[in-house]
């Protein structure tokens, strides 16, 4: 590991899907149906496919922002980023909102992995620097991936089954 950039690409690693003093999300998502994905915990709140539609979000909003592409998702409320309910019918919509969370976590590994310690210090509109950015980015993931697994463990789905 090489300094700051090594350090914030293992805390991705750790929360994306190396498994270490707690699951990964990549383990989170393990085996969950559209129906599964798509419950509602009684009481309300988020289902782990909303969940999972807003940590895409943010995650290719933090992978334009760090590499400087101009293609920036569209700004809107926080609240937004999680949707509406969805089908819990729909395996393909399920599929392809999981294949975007890979895809993005494979494009974010190499991002992060291009970065010099120079490049850390560069201020980002609204969020600090990259270095404070990606910081606190791999912890809203964490926290969104408990969640996750929270909500597995209230509807008899976890731990996953392989």
């Amino acid at each position: 590991m090489q300094g700051r950039v090594g350090l914030l690409g293992l805390q991705r690693e750790f929360v994306w899907n190396r498994e270490g003093w707690y699951p990964p999300l990549e383990a989170a998502l393990e085996g969950l149906t559209a129906r599964e994905a798509a419950w509602q915990p009684p009481g309300g709140g988020n289902t782990i496919w909303q969940t999972l539609r807003h940590l895409n979000y943010w995650n290719e909003f933090m992978l334009h922002r760090i590499t400087g592409s101009p293609r920036e998702p569209e700004r809107i409320r926080n609240d937004e980023t999680f949707g509406p309910a969805v089908d819990p019918a729909d395996e393909d919509g399920w599929r392809a909102e999981v294949a975007r969370a890979r895809d993005l976590a494979g494009r974010l590994r190499e991002a992060v992995a291009k970065l010099s310690e120079a490049d850390l210090e560069r201020s980002l509109p609204d969020i600090g620097t990259v270095a404070e950015s990606l910081a606190a980015w791999t912890l809203h993931d964490a926290y969104h991936t408990g969640q996750i697994i929270l909500i597995r463990k209230m509807q008899g789905s976890w731990p996953a089954k392989a």
